[in-house]
C-alpha cells in the first residue's frame, strides 16, 4: 500500500450497515420494496453516524469511502448529510455510494462536489428513460462525478441500449451480468459489449483461490457494528474498527474463494489489474472513463 498524501497510508473502505430495504421493487434484488422497520432505520442512523465519527476523527490514513448499502439509502436524509461532511474532511479523497438516484440530490449543491461521486443504477422497471436520463444530465451538468448502469437482463437489452444512446458520451456506464443462470448469447455478448468493453469481465467467474488479492490490504469491508472483513465475499472477521489498531489488520493476503464473480470482489484481484485501469479517484464510483483502452488490455486475459 503506497502513502497517498500527507504521508498517510492510503485505503479504500467499504461500508455497509443494517440497512436492508428499498424503494424499487426490481424482479431481480431480494431487497425489493422490503418495508424498514422504525427500529432497523434507527440502529442503521446511529451505526452510520458511529462511522462518520470515527471518519472524521482518522488521522492516520487518506481514505476512499464507498457504502454499499443492502438496499436504496440517499432516500434517507442521514446518508445525503454525511455525504455532505465527509466530503469537506481532508483525509477523505473521495466518497462514493452505490444508489439508484431516485431520491433528492439538492444536497449535492451544500458538497465538495470534486470529492463525491455517485455509482448510479437505472432500473428500466422503475424507472421511465426519459426522466432518468433528464436527472442524470442535470447531475452530469453540475459537475457531479457519476457513472451509470444496469444489470444486463436479456429482456432489457433495447432499453439499456436507448440508455446508452442517450446519455452525453463522456459518462462512463457499466454493466452487471445477471447471475446466476442467465446465459447470453453470441448477438447478446457483441451488444453488451458495445455498452461497457469490460462486460467480458462480468461474463467470467474467475478463479481466485490462492491468488494475489489486495483486499484485506488496500481495501476492507466494514459492518455496522465496526466488524471488519477483508470483502463483503470474505466472512472471515479481520477485527473491529472501534476497538481494534487498524494498522496492524492490514496485510497481503491470497484469496480463499475458488471463485469471484462480483465486481467489486474481483476488481481486486492482482492479476486482473483492474484498479490500475482507473484514474484518479474514480474507482470506487466505477467511473472507468479510459474504458475503451482499458477494454483492450483486458481482452487478452484468462481467469
Amino acid at each position: 500500500m503506497s502513502d497517498a498524501d500527507g504521508g498517510r497510508r492510503a485505503l479504500d473502505i467499504l461500508w455497509r450497515g443494517p440497512l436492508d430495504s428499498c424503494n424499487y421493487e426490481c424482479a431481480y434484488c431480494p431487497f425489493a420494496k422490503r418495508t424498514p422497520s422504525v427500529a432497523k432505520l434507527d440502529r442503521d442512523r446511529h451505526a452510520l453516524a458511529r462511522f462518520v465519527a470515527w471518519l472524521l476523527a482518522e488521522q492516520g490514513f487518506s481514505l476512499r469511502v464507498l457504502f454499499t448499502p443492502y438496499g436504496e439509502a440517499l432516500i434517507w436524509p442521514w446518508y445525503r448529510e454525511a455525504l455532505v461532511r465527509l466530503s469537506y474532511a481532508p483525509q477523505i479523497r473521495q466518497v462514493s455510494i452505490q444508489t439508484n438516484a431516485s431520491g433528492p440530490m439538492s444536497f449535492l449543491e451544500e458538497a465538495d462536489r470534486s470529492r463525491v461521486s455517485l455509482w448510479i443504477s437505472w432500473h428500466p422497471t422503475e424507472m421511465e428513460l426519459a426522466p432518468f436520463v433528464q436527472k442524470i444530465e442535470a447531475l452530469h451538468r453540475s459537475g457531479t462525478r457519476l457513472s451509470v448502469g444496469a444489470v444486463a437482463v436479456p429482456a432489457h437489452l433495447e432499453q439499456v441500449e436507448a440508455l446508452r444512446c442517450a446519455l452525453p458520451p463522456d459518462v462512463p456506464m457499466w454493466l452487471n451480468a445477471q447471475k446466476p443462470g442467465v446465459r447470453y448469447s453470441d448477438g447478446e455478448q457483441v451488444r453488451w459489449r458495445a455498452i461497457d468493453p469490460a462486460f467480458d469481465l462480468e461474463l467470467r467467474r474467475h478463479r481466485s483461490l490462492g491468488k494475489p488479492c489486495v483486499s484485506g490490504e488496500e481495501i476492507i469491508s466494514v459492518d455496522g457494528d465496526g466488524t471488519i472483513s477483508r470483502c463483503h465475499f470474505v466472512d472471515q472477521v479481520l477485527g473491529n474498527l472501534y476497538t481494534d489498531e487498524l494498522a496492524k489488520l492490514l496485510t497481503p493476503r491470497p484469496c480463499p474463494n475458488r471463485i469471484c464473480d462480483c465486481w467489486i470482489g474481483y476488481s481486486n484481484l492482482v492479476e486482473l489489474g483492474v484498479r490500475k485501469s482507473y484514474v484518479g479517484e474514480d474507482l470506487l464510483a466505477r467511473r472507468l472513463v479510459s474504458r475503451w483502452e482499458a477494454a483492450g488490455s483486458w481482452s487478452g486475459r484468462t481467469a
